[in-house]
């Protein structure tokens, strides 16, 4: 319960860090960053635990991890938050168990009970209220039209999903630190080459870099230590259940530090998608 509570803490304050960097790096930059600083904090913590064989003979599918766990949804995360709030992204991001229970069901043939099944329906109808009022995809002078954000997050959610399933199947039984380490080194070099392309034409400044090294050490090379040993120790849909307390954190964050506004509409969106989600993780159970 404590790791739980410590990874949501965790995990809430990047969407605060993300939305610092992605303004002046740029989404794809600040993912890049991001990856590259957890890389370098976690491969000498590897080394120094005699792991490195370890990591050398599941290089491949732990660098396939690194793209689906945190590359791309990275990537789509720093996208949204140019234009939408951090905590309607991270309440968004709050369906990732709901896209792990369908995974699960269809790759790893987990079948869902009845209750289940209705948990999925009411998270995604849950989802689509609160995406409702932001699916305006009209290009803004200003910012990116809020019907792609919402898109960008929902769609870093379902590789959230496959990556834990994919973890549970193929990397069973690995540390969960080289696992950690080992993502975070295949996410790099995946994002190195488009993070140069597109790398700012002006230096960001301290507190862009400060954010990004929060996010980098605490929130990623930390937190996916803490994130693989619950997926080793739980399953799947149980690890991605941490995200239901992940929206409470973000709200507060974004609210003391950023200024953000919460309506009762998210609230009751976001009531509406933790119900369905627990349902549909099996957490919570009406019927066999």
């Amino acid at each position: 319960m404590v790791d739980f509570v410590v990874l949501a803490a965790i995990w809430g304050s990047s969407f605060l860090f993300m939305r610092i960097g992605a303004v002046e790096f740029g989404p794809l930059p600040t993912a890049a960053v991001r990856v590259t600083i957890a890389a370098l904090f976690l491969l000498p913590i590897v080394w120094l635990r005699g792991l490195l064989p370890e990591l050398r003979r599941n290089w491949r599918r732990v660098f396939i991890i690194g793209m689906l766990n945190s590359g791309i949804p990275f990537v789509c995360f720093s996208f949204a938050l140019l234009s939408i709030t951090t905590g309607l992204s991270a309440i968004l991001n709050a369906t990732v168990p709901m896209f792990g229970a369908l995974v699960a069901w269809l790759w790893l043939k987990d079948k869902p009970t009845a209750s289940r099944v209705l948990g999925l329906v009411i998270g995604f109808a849950g989802v689509a209220m609160l995406a409702w009022d932001k699916a305006t995809f009209k290009p803004d002078a200003s910012v990116i039209a809020p019907g792609w954000a919402v898109l960008a997050c929902l769609f870093a959610c379902i590789c959230y999903g496959i990556s834990a399933s994919y973890t549970k199947r193929y990397l069973g039984g690995l540390p969960p630190l080289v696992t950690a380490a080992g993502s975070q080194i295949g996410a790099t070099l995946g994002l190195a080459l488009p993070a140069v392309w597109l790398w700012p034409q002006q230096m960001p400044g301290t507190h862009a870099w400060l954010a990004l090294l929060a996010v980098g050490v605490l929130c990623t090379g930390l937190a996916y230590i803490l994130f693989f040993r619950l997926i080793e120790s739980a399953g799947p849909p149980r690890a991605l259940s941490v995200t239901f307390l992940v929206p409470v954190f973000a709200v507060l964050y974004g609210v003391l530090f950023l200024g953000e506004s919460v309506t009762p509409w998210m609230l009751l969106c976001a009531a509406v998608i933790v119900c369905g989600t627990a349902l549909s993780t099996g957490l919570l159970k009406l019927w066999r």
